[in-house]
C-alpha cells in the first residue's frame, strides 16, 4: 500500500506577493503586476512584464533566482522552525528553467550549487538535486516524492520551483520567436518570474512531528509530448491526456470528479489548443471545462508554476473558497514534458 503524502507548509515569492498567503490572496483578488520594464524592443518601446518588485532590473537570469528562493526558504524556516527542517534527513528537489538563451546548463548547476552551499550552513544532512525542468518540472519532482514515500523512505522533502525570464538574451529570443506579448503579436505571453516551495512528507512522519495537514497529494503523473510547438500540426494533447488519466486512475469518477483546474495556459495558441483536445479526450474527469490561469496576474512563471499553482489550490482549501475538495494542477514544458498533480482538501483524507 502506498504511503499517503501530505503538504505541511508553503512558501512563495511572486510579482504579486512576498509570501504564499499574500500571493494567493492577490491572485484571488485579480491583482496584476504587469508594468513597463527597462528593456526596449525593436520598435523602441519599453516591454511589459511581471517583475519582482524588490529585485533590481540590472540583475539578470540566474542572479534573480537565488534571492527569490532564499526568501521562500526563510518563509518555510519561520513556519516550521529549524528543529523540524534540519534535524533529520532533508531532500531538496529543484525545478529549474529549461536550457534557453539567457539560461544555460552551467547556470542551472550554479543555482543548485548556490542553494546547496546555503543548506550546508544549516545542516549536513540536506541533499539538493535538480529534479525537473520547465513548467512541469515541479510536478515531476512531486512524482519522485510519491515514489520514494511508497518505498517507506520517511524523508522531509522540499519541492522548490523557480524561474525568471528577465534576461536580455531571453527577451530577444522570445521576440524573435514572436512569443513575447506585445502589439502585433496575437499569440504571445507576458514574461513573469517567481519562486515557490511545497514541504511534503508521509502522513506518518507528519503525525510524528505534529505538523498541520494542509492538503493530500492524491497523485502526480508526467508524460512526454512528441508534437512540440514547432510541429506542423500543433499538439493534439496526447501526452497531457495521458498524464491526466494517470493521475486520476485511483478515483471513483462517479463521485470524485475534479472541481478546479489550475493551468499554466498563458495566451499562446499552442497551449490553448492543446487544452481543448485534453478537455475533449477526458470529459468524465471534469465537473466543469473551465480553468484558472494565474498568468493574468503574475505573468508566465515558468518552472515555478507547478509549485505556485499548487499553492493556489492549497490556500483555497484553507480559506474555504475552493469550489470543491479536489484540484488539478496542469503544466507543460517547452521541451515536451507534461505534468498533472491532484491535490485534495485535508478534511477529505
Amino acid at each position: 500500500m502506498n504511503a499517503q503524502v501530505e503538504v505541511v507548509a508553503l512558501g512563495a515569492r511572486t510579482p504579486v506577493g512576498l509570501s504564499a498567503e499574500s500571493s494567493a490572496a492577490a491572485v484571488r483578488a485579480g491583482i496584476s503586476r504587469y508594468a513597463e520594464y527597462p528593456f526596449i524592443n525593436a520598435r523602441g518601446e519599453p516591454l511589459v512584464v511581471a517583475a519582482d518588485r524588490l529585485l533590481e532590473p540590472k540583475l539578470e537570469g540566474r542572479e534573480r533566482l537565488v534571492p527569490m528562493v532564499e526568501s521562500v526558504l526563510e518563509e518555510i524556516e519561520a513556519k516550521l522552525g529549524h528543529k523540524v527542517l534540519y534535524v533529520g534527513s532533508l531532500r531538496v528537489l529543484l525545478a529549474l528553467p529549461e536550457t534557453r538563451p539567457g539560461f544555460s546548463e552551467s547556470d542551472a548547476k550554479w543555482v543548485a550549487d548556490s542553494l546547496a552551499a546555503r543548506f550546508r550552513t544549516k545542516t549536513s544532512s540536506a541533499r539538493v538535486e535538480i529534479a525537473g525542468r520547465g513548467h512541469a518540472g515541479a510536478i515531476q519532482a512531486v512524482e519522485h516524492v510519491l515514489r520514494e514515500c511508497s518505498e517507506s523512505r520517511d524523508n522531509l522533502f522540499l519541492v522548490v520551483g523557480v524561474d525568471s525570464y528577465h534576461h536580455t538574451e531571453t527577451f530577444t529570443w522570445l521576440e524573435r520567436g514572436r512569443r513575447f506579448k506585445q502589439p502585433g503579436i496575437r499569440s504571445g505571453f507576458t514574461p513573469g518570474e517567481g519562486a515557490g516551495c511545497l514541504v511534503l512528507m508521509s502522513a506518518g512522519l507528519r503525525r510524528h512531528l505534529q505538523l498541520p495537514q494542509l492538503a493530500v497529494v492524491r497523485g502526480a503523473c508526467t508524460a512526454q509530448e512528441q508534437l512540440l510547438r514547432d510541429s506542423e500540426t500543433g499538439s493534439f494533447g496526447a501526452a497531457m491526456t495521458q498524464a491526466v488519466q494517470g493521475v486520476v486512475k485511483g478515483l471513483d469518477l462517479s463521485r470524485e470528479g475534479v472541481d478546479t483546474l489550475y493551468a499554466d495556459i498563458n495566451g499562446e495558441r499552442y497551449r490553448s489548443e492543446e487544452w481543448g483536445f485534453v478537455a475533449l479526450r477526458a470529459p468524465p474527469i471534469w465537473k466543469s471545462p473551465g480553468y484558472k490561469s494565474p498568468s493574468d496576474c503574475w505573468g508566465d512563471v515558468g518552472a515555478a508554476f507547478g509549485v505556485l499553482g499548487s499553492i493556489l489550490a492549497v490556500r483555497s482549501f484553507a480559506r474555504g473558497y475552493a469550489q470543491g475538495p479536489r484540484a488539478l494542477v496542469m503544466a507543460g514544458s517547452d521541451h515536451g514534458l507534461r505534468g498533472v498533480m491532484l491535490l485534495q482538501a485535508p478534511q477529505m483524507s
